[in-house]
Parts: structure tokens; C-alpha cells; sequence
């Protein structure tokens, strides 16, 4: 929304502080398989939540240390912001 006479953009981080973008960090890591994304499964979901368990499933992951490949998508990349605590990112 723009108010009249106001041609100031926002940008992201709408803030100077380095802290802001912490968990984006992850999410900014980029894979060579063109388009695709390889995550391992780290922690157990034992004493995850329920959505978070979830989360896991709906990813694919069925044991531990087990590394996925799924496509390099916004909806995949919202699924493993939720649970960065239990997966990882593999280069």
C-alpha cells in the first residue's frame, strides 16, 4: 500500500538487524540436482507435537538418518522451516 506522494519501497529485511533472517539461512542453501532438494531426517519425532509429526510424514521420512529427495518448492521448503530443529538440508 502506497500512500499519496510515497514512492519509498519495502524491501526485505524490513529491518537492519542480521538477526532477522536467522532461519533463512537454511532455506537459502541451494542444491546442484536442478530443482531438487535432499533432506535428512536427524532427530526422532518421539517427543515432536502432533503437527509436527505430521510434517514429517507428510515429507516422507519413515526412519532415522534417512535421506529424501523431493522437489525444491515453496511448499516443501515451509515444511522443513517448520520442523529445522529435527531435519537438515544435505549438500
Amino acid at each position: 500500500m502506497t500512500v499519496a506522494g510515497d514512492n519509498t519501497e519495502m524491501n526485505w529485511p524490513l529491518t537492519n538487524d542480521p538477526l532477522a533472517t536467522r532461519g533463512f539461512e537454511m532455506m537459502a542453501k541451494k542444491t546442484n540436482t536442478g530443482g531438487r532438494i535432499q533432506l535428512k531426517l536427524v532427530r526422532s519425532a518421539i517427543c515432536a507435537p502432533q503437527k509436527q509429526k505430521l510434517v514429517i510424514k507428510g515429507l516422507g521420512f519413515t526412519r532415522l538418518n534417512q535421506v529424501i529427495e523431493r522437489p525444491d518448492t515453496a511448499a516443501i521448503r515451509g515444511m522443513v522451516a517448520k520442523v529445522p530443529h529435527l531435519i537438515e538440508v544435505v549438500e
